[in-house]
């Protein structure tokens, strides 16, 4: 069959599930996977031909995403900070505004002297810990995360990716204390209340952890206040604790911070115009 003929039957069965474009991407992802080919080749060798055998991965991924599962499952693997990442649905795929948290730390890592001691609360794929760990040679990168099935996901990235990281099995609601002290905490910990459920698509309600993505109504900052306390017991002097926030309770996470004692709080938009990071300074 030709390549074009099978990005019609993408469109035919997907355009009124997905947008247009996203169905390009899809399938796009789809060839560059399976097939080895990139984008420009449909457009400059239109009549490209594949086998039947070559046929099959693309119209199996198509059933998948017709039962809106993520593509990124679909394929395995998801990309963030220029690198690759084993996704299943063991952890939550990693988004662009999360980059923006990562490229926060870095701006502000560069002024640190010696060795830079970092903690990730709740890693899932890692994907946080190992792009700091990437990119910040003098740092020691620990990880903490609730989920033996994430953990290993996460320790096969930071073997792929070529990083040193210390992982730790742990429930932060539960933990108190660790044997180490840090002088960067960072989180992006489950936020999304259930009342904000119905917002969400399928693909992420039916497919996506709900441990790493959910929190009840009635005590959406569970753990921020968690976090926050711990890090007044884990943080040096003059370390930092940064957060992805959910949108909608900018104002009140900073109160929260606030109230455990960190200053110097600053509240970043991303790059959509919605408050989603957060930064405060243990003094």
């Amino acid at each position: 069959m030709l390549l074009k003929e099978i990005k019609n039957i993408f469109h035919v069965e997907l355009d009124g599930v997905y947008p247009k474009e996203e169905v390009d991407s899809f399938f796009y992802l789809m060839v560059e996977h399976y097939l080895g080919l990139e984008r420009f080749v449909l457009a400059l060798e239109p009549n490209t031909m594949v086998t039947k055998e070559e046929e099959q991965p693309l119209f199996e991924g198509l059933s998948q995403l017709k039962l809106h599962r993520p593509v990124q499952y679909i394929l395995g693997v998801a990309h963030f900070m220029d690198m690759e990442f084993k996704v299943d649905e063991n952890v939550l795929i990693p988004r662009p505004e999360t980059e923006e948290v990562v490229r926060w730390i870095l701006e502000q890592a560069k002024e640190h002297r010696g060795v830079l001691k970092i903690l990730d609360i709740g890693t899932g794929s890692g994907c946080i810990a190992i792009a700091l760990a990437k990119n910040l040679p003098n740092a020691e990168v620990y990880a903490l995360d609730i989920s033996s099935e994430s953990l290993i996901v996460a320790e096969e990235n930071a073997a792929k990716n070529g990083v040193s990281i210390e992982f730790i099995e742990k429930d932060i609601l539960q933990t108190d204390k660790l044997y180490l002290n840090f002088d960067i905490i960072v989180s992006n910990p489950p936020y999304v209340r259930e009342l904000e459920k119905k917002q969400m698509s399928a693909n992420v309600t039916d497919h996506e952890p709900d441990q790493a993505l959910f929190v009840p109504d009635d005590n959406p900052l569970l753990f921020y206040r968690k976090i926050s306390e711990f890090a007044t017991l884990h943080l040096n002097k003059g370390g930092c604790l940064y957060f992805e926030i959910n949108q909608y309770l900018g104002k009140d996470t900073v109160q929260c911070m606030e109230s455990f004692g960190f200053t110097e709080l600053q509240l970043r938009k991303d790059m959509f115009g919605n408050d989603r990071m957060l930064k405060g300074k243990l003094v």
